[in-house]
């Protein structure tokens, strides 16, 4: 009862802010609906800088000036940042490149240029903190952003580097989104914030009045900003569809326009970096307009929402599904597909991009787990590679003798199926369940091996290995 009166209760604060948004910018406004300004570093012009309401795409001429024409339903003026410019932000490290309408008919944004150049770069992905109680709120405080601190610190004073939350920052809970921006604040880095399903408004209506929290908080829902040759997007693409907690995986088509105008701006081969929550893969039932728009660019991907850590590809397009900050919902170390709870580390180059997960509280170069199961005449090695994909190699060796390759299968990782597996498990939310996955690996072991060295390569050569009892 306690959160359907709050939830309540922030419906008629919003319904009121939508109200007074409505008639500031179309009866109050000065000279009609028409925006202007100016981007400025320094007191001079700049050039070819990309404004948005998310309706409309404008860039500013050589006098630093621009036009834009708004719609009924224009909320925001946003500013693409610029490559080599700053990210502004407010509120300790929350990422501000847009300005709320108003009154007012003129809007300017003044950028600071960065020290140093910005073709090299790094971003973390943050997926489903899902903060739902203090208890969590605690856990996350104590575990990941410490790790986040000691990460950004390990990168030297200088490195550019800045986080995106792939959505679900709550778990419904929409009082605790203070806490969720005291811990973005406390990271250190510009943080920019993607909806999930579980920050949404409901029964206050349809999809188009379900981000109104969101939006007070964070800002448009929408949005684009640039470093370096790398562009990135984020989208929505959870659509409420009107009763308490239904949704669909699907981009309005409101936003498909905004990305294609936005994308006239991008050169082709700069590297697209798109962020939202439903994986679009197989959960975005109208993916293929997506994918059309898209088409022909360097591109990836950054969703959550599973609680499961795997990588896909689709028209070359390539998708990273993170596992969670939360791990299990902050009930239980690992996800369901036994990735430790962490985030996905990214480093662009031009218009390259490399990565790796970080499992919270490990070393960067732990990237596996392994099991050794006792079978009737023999044992059975599973290894679990958490950020696997078709261009890793998993190699293994029986008492120093190199033994093959290991064979890929589909199943249940051992430990998560230890930590999860039925009625009364995990506490204190026992529905937790494991996932299947198919970045398992398993080899049989004669009954005289010993020792174990088990050598996975990464994609981009990196090796991880060890050697192991069993």
């Amino acid at each position: 009862m306690q959160r359907r009166s709050f939830l309540q209760s922030v419906g008629i604060m919003a319904g009121g802010m939508a109200i007074s948004l409505k008639s500031k910018a179309f009866t109050s406004l000065k000279h009609g609906n028409s925006i202007s300004g100016t981007v400025t570093s320094n007191g001079k012009p700049l050039k070819n800088v990309v404004i948005s309401d998310g309706f409309e795409v404008v860039a500013t001429d050589a006098k630093g000036k621009y036009n834009i024409q708004l719609t009924e339903r224009s909320e925001f003026i946003v500013l693409s940042t610029p490559s080599g410019y700053e990210f502004e932000t407010d509120n300790g490290n929350l990422a501000k490149q847009y300005e709320n309408l108003g009154a007012r008919n003129e809007y300017h944004f003044k950028l600071k240029k960065l020290k140093q150049d910005d073709t090299k770069h790094r971003f973390i992905i943050w997926a489903d903190p899902q903060v739902r109680t203090k208890g969590d709120v605690n856990q996350m405080q104590e575990t990941s952003v410490p790790d986040v601190q000691d990460l950004v610190k390990s990168m030297g004073k200088d490195a550019l580097v800045h986080g995106i939350t792939v959505g679900d920052i709550v778990w419904d809970n929409h009082k605790l989104i203070p806490d969720y921006t005291e811990a973005v604040k406390k990271m250190g880095i510009p943080f920019f914030q993607a909806l999930g399903n579980h920050d949404m408004d409901y029964r206050q209506g349809g999809d188009e009045t379900s981000d109104r929290t969101f939006k007070s908080s964070y800002g448009p829902t929408y949005y684009s900003f640039n470093r370096g040759k790398a562009h990135y997007v984020i989208l929505d693409d959870v659509r409420y569809l009107g009763t308490e907690r239904d949704y669909d995986g699907y981009i309005v088509q409101e936003q498909l326009d905004w990305l294609r105008k936005d994308l006239e701006f991008v050169p082709k081969d700069n590297l697209l970096i798109i962020g939202l929550h439903i994986p679009v893969h197989n959960s975005v039932k109208n993916n293929e307009e997506l994918y059309s728009i898209i088409k022909g660019r360097k591109v990836h991907i950054m969703s959550g929402h599973t609680h499961y850590n795997n990588n896909y590809q689709k028209y070359g397009v390539y998708e990273h599904v993170h596992g969670t900050v939360c791990g299990a919902w902050w009930t239980g170390p690992v996800c369901g597909d036994g990735a430790p709870r962490g985030y996905g580390v990214y480093e662009v180059s031009g218009n390259d991009l490399t990565w790796y997960y970080k499992p919270t509280g490990l070393d960067k170069n732990d990237q596996y787990s392994y099991d050794v199961q006792n079978l009737t005449a023999q044992k059975r090695l599973i290894v679990n590679i958490w950020n696997w994909d078709e261009q890793w190699k998993v190699e293994w060796w029986g008492n120093d003798k190199f033994m093959g390759v290991l064979e890929q299968t589909k199943g249940y990782d051992p430990n998560t199926v230890r930590l999860y597996k039925g009625d009364k498990l995990p506490s204190p939310r026992s529905w937790v369940e494991p996932k299947r996955t198919d970045h398992l690996f398993m080899a049989h072991l004669a009954p005289e091996i010993s020792t174990i060295k088990i050598k996975v390569t990464d994609r981009f050569g990196q090796i991880y290995e060890g050697v192991h009892t069993v």
